[in-house]
C-alpha cells in the first residue's frame, strides 16, 4: 500500500477513525453522504485527491480528505460552480501556511466566498417561504373541500 504523509496505515483504531486511518472510496462515500460516482466525479474534477492509493490501485482517503469532500458538498446546494468550489479550496489550503500579504489576500477571497454564501442561503430562505406558503395554500384548500385526512 502507498504510505500517506503521515506515514499511517489503513487499520482501524479501537477509539474510533483517526486522522491518519485511510478508508476505500465506499466507507468515504457513506462517511460524508455522497455517492461513489460523485466522489469520482469530484477527482475528475480537481476537488478532490485521494491521498493515497492501495497495492491494487483502490482509492484511499484520511480525514481531511473527508472534510474536504463535506466542503464542496455543502458548496453544491448553494450553486457555486466546480471552479468556484477549486477556488475556495485552495484559498483553504493556503490559508493553513499563508503569512503577511499573501494571507491578507486569502482573507479577502474567503470573505468574498462567506459574502456569497450567505446571500445564496438567503435566497434559499426565500425560496422556501414561498413553497411552505404554496404547500400552506393548497392544505387549506383540500381542507376547505373536506380532502384532507388525517
Amino acid at each position: 500500500m502507498t504510505a500517506t504523509s503521515r506515514g499511517t496505515g489503513p487499520e482501524q483504531h479501537a477509539s474510533g477513525p483517526a486522522t491518519g486511518r485511510l478508508m476505500q472510496i465506499g466507507e468515504a462515500a457513506e462517511r460524508v453522504g455522497l455517492s461513489i460516482r460523485t466522489i469520482r466525479h469530484y477527482e475528475e474534477a480537481g476537488l478532490i485527491v485521494p491521498s493515497a492509493r492501495s497495492e491494487g490501485g483502490f482509492r484511499l482517503y484520511t480525514e481531511p480528505d473527508l472534510d474536504r469532500l463535506a466542503v464542496v458538498k455543502r458548496m453544491k446546494p448553494l450553486g457555486f460552480t466546480l471552479d468556484e468550489m477549486r477556488d475556495l479550496l485552495a484559498v483553504l489550503d493556503a490559508l493553513d501556511t499563508a503569512t503577511g500579504t499573501g494571507r491578507v489576500e486569502l482573507l479577502d477571497r474567503l470573505a468574498m466566498f462567506h459574502t456569497a454564501a450567505t446571500t445564496r442561503v438567503a435566497a434559499l430562505r426565500e425560496q422556501l417561504t414561498m413553497a411552505e406558503g404554496f404547500a400552506d395554500t393548497l392544505h387549506d384548500k383540500l381542507s376547505h373541500h373536506g380532502g384532507v385526512h388525517g
